[in-house]
Parts: C-alpha cells; structure tokens; sequence
C-alpha cells in the first residue's frame, strides 16, 4: 500500500512538472504607453507568442503622468515586472544606477543599434546599454494640402521662402497659418526651439559642444534659433497665448490651419482625424544648400528588471524587440514611432515614410537639453520651456532667452563655469 502511494505521488508530481512546462513563463511588461495596450494585445504579443509558444507576454500600462512614481514604488517593493519600458537618458540611468534595471550590453540584438540609437539608455562612459531601442519620433511640419493649393503656395526650402509661406497664408485670411498655442509651454520648446534648432546649431556638433564646455548657449546658432522662433508669434493666431495643446491639434484637422509644428507622434491621431491630405517638411534651412538638421529623438526602449525571475525567457523578448520583424510590426502600427535598429523598414503609410525618409537628406541630431543638461536645478529640459514661450510672446528678446539658458546652466555645470 505504501508503494502504491509513493508511485502515485511520483506520477503526480510528475503530471504537475509536466502542466507547469506546458503553461511556460508569464513575462509582464511595464509601460507608461497606456494608448497602446490594443496594439500591444492585438498585434505585437501574438506575433512574439506565435514563434513562442512556452513564452506568455502582458502589457501592463500605467498612465504616463503616474509611470515614473508607480514604477518606482514596484522596483522598490519587488513587485514590478519583468520588462520595464524605459524612457530615454536620466530617468532610466538612475534606475541602472540603483541596480534596478541589468545591463544589457552583451545581448545579441544590441549589435542592430548604432551609437545615436543606443544613447539614451548607455552610460556617460559608454561602458554599458541598459536597455534595448524601440523607437524614436521625429519633429518637423505637418501641412494640410488643400490649404496649400488653395493659397498658392509650396513647401518651402529655405528660412525666407517660409516666411513668405506664412505671409500669404495670413494675407490671405482663410487659414491660421501655424497651429500652436503657448498655454502649456512644452510645445513652444519641443515643437518650436528644439524643431528649428539644430539648422543653426549643427545638430550633434552644437548639442554635445554645450555638452564639453566648448560651446555657450549664448553663442550664435543658439541665439539664432530663438530669433526665428521669436517671428512666429505673429502667425499664431489671435488669443494663442491661452492656447492649448488640444486646441492646437483641433485647429488643424478641423481644417482652421495650414501648418502644424509637429512631432511624428501626432500621424495616428492626425489621420483619423482630418479628412484632408497632408504632407510634411523638414525644418527650412537659412540659406539654399545648406545641410539639413531634424530633431530625431530617441524616445522608447525595454529593459530587463534585475530582480525578474524569468531573465532567460525576458532576454528572449529583447532579442527580438532587436529583430527585423519587431521593427516592422512596431513602425508600422504605431506610425510615427520609427525603428531604432539597422534593418531596412518599409513604412505602410506615405506620410510616415515621408518623414522618415529625411533621415536619409538631413543629420539626425537629439533633443539639446534631455542628456546630461538637465540634472541639476535649473534643468535645461524644462527651463527653456519658458525662454521659448518668451521669446514667442515678445517679453523677452533672443539675446536674454539665450543668456537665461546659459546662466541656468553655469549655475550648476561645471564645463560651462
């Protein structure tokens, strides 16, 4: 009788073993992306799923304003997920610093990522990635087409030819000619400055100058952008300085506006939204065969939790994150959001592939005060949220904006002291 019971007991434990096998490993992955959890259910866990069997994924989203906090509170408590989606520079090197998030510098997949694509989640020494690149979202202008052919007008090359682009729009009187307000601040400075920007101060050359020390934001290029930006209050509108940013978005696909200062995460909404064609441009450069500068900001990637108890199986979902089919599924339904990776991605919607394919005419520069700039108080990242709403409203001059950001930053830095 007690053989029978131990055998009983060994085939139980054997069909237990047997079960838990077959169920796999449940990976849960953390993200601040809450827009996104159909897509991420309906698309890109089956696809990872189909080639996965044993592997089972969940996207569990926070609302981004909660994100940081929340997840803070889970690393802490050991309670957060196995895959942390990570935004880019300090936020997420301050998880890795605390031993939060593993590096993932040795990972297979990491050899499909370039230098730029890598640099918001690499160390200031680049010794170690700690999260592997999604994505990243480009700025320029969205324009509506009809509103185009109606004025006359083209898209515009240089500095003076846009002025003149916004002259007659203006004059002629159907159109607001630039969709963006300054009630919230952000976008005068993501969406205006940082947009404009690197024409003038080089991209890279100018961000990472700042950077070293060997370049003050009161230098040239950086002045200049302030004084194209301080012409276009003139094109706004009347009453944009209580403008919002959903009052902006409104104003263009209901058709009241003819240009929209824009990053690329806007083409998803914008395309439900209008029912008119829209085309997009790079910033205009000061003079006729200039080279070009876009703002091409790393913006999302995935770690792995240091803590997961599954690393093995969370390593096999960043790999392919790193994967060509991952590129392709991920460009393509979040339109917008582009790959970060080397493949050779084929964009299913026109305007997105209008857009990135600027990359292949213009250098690609980072956001200027989201690495390293803004780790002290006054951070730039968001000091020049005023300074660009400033100069816009006419209440401070480029000069002053400029000596503002520099003497913020003098504050605290020590290349620039």
């Amino acid at each position: 009788m007690k053989t029978k019971l131990i055998v009983s007991a060994l085939l139980a434990s054997s069909f237990l073993g047997s079960a838990a096998l077959a169920q796999g490993v449940t990976l849960t992955i953390e993200s601040w992306r809450n827009d996104d959890l159909t897509i991420w259910q309906d698309k890109i866990i089956p696809a990872f799923e189909a080639e996965h069997p044993d592997i089972h994924v969940i996207f569990a989203p926070t609302a981004p304003a909660q994100y940081n906090a929340a997840l803070n509170a889970k690393l802490e408590g050991g309670t957060a997920g196995d895959l942390i989606t990570c935004r880019p520079f300090d936020g997420s090197l301050t998880l890795y610093d605390a031993g939060y998030l593993a590096d993932l510098t040795d990972m297979e997949g990491m050899s499909n990522f370039g230098d730029v694509a890598r640099s918001g989640w690499t160390t200031d020494d680049g010794s170690a990635t700690y999260c592997m690149p999604m994505a990243s979202v480009i700025h320029g202008f969205i324009y509506n087409k009809e509103a185009f052919d109606e004025v006359g007008v083209e898209v515009p090359a240089t500095v003076e030819e846009f002025f003149a682009v916004l002259d007659k729009i203006k004059e002629d009187g159907n159109y607001i000619p630039l969709a963006m307000g300054t009630a919230d601040q952000w976008e005068a400075a993501t969406m205006g400055y940082a947009n404009i920007g690197p024409n003038y101060w080089k991209g890279e050359e100018g961000r990472l100058g700042v950077i070293a020390g060997t370049m003050k934001l009161t230098d040239g290029g950086w002045v200049e952008a302030h004084r194209q930006l301080a012409r276009w209050g003139a094109y706004m509108g009347d009453g944009y300085e209580a403008q919002s940013y959903p009052d902006s978005q409104n104003l263009f696909t209901l058709g009241r506006a003819a240009i929209y200062p824009a990053g690329s995460w806007e083409l998803s909404g914008f395309n439900a939204q209008a029912d008119f064609e829209m085309g997009a441009f790079y910033p205009p450069v000061e003079n006729a065969g200039d080279d070009c500068y876009i703002s091409d900001q790393v913006d999302i990637a995935v770690g792995l939790n240091a803590a997961s108890p599954h690393p093995d199986e969370a390593k096999v979902f960043l790999d392919w994150v790193a994967s060509s089919e991952f590129a392709n599924l991920y460009a393509n339904s979040l339109p917008g959001f582009f790959s970060l990776s080397n493949h050779d991605v084929m964009m299913e919607d026109p305007l997105a592939q209008e857009i990135v394919d600027w990359r292949k005419t213009c250098h690609s520069s980072l956001r200027p005060f989201h690495q390293i700039l803004s780790r002290g108080t006054p951070g730039l990242a968001t000091e020049y949220w005023q300074t660009s709403v400033n100069v816009i409203r006419g209440v401070q001059t480029p000069e002053e904006a400029s000596q503002q950001l520099q003497d913020a930053l003098a504050s605290w830095y020590a290349p620039q002291q």
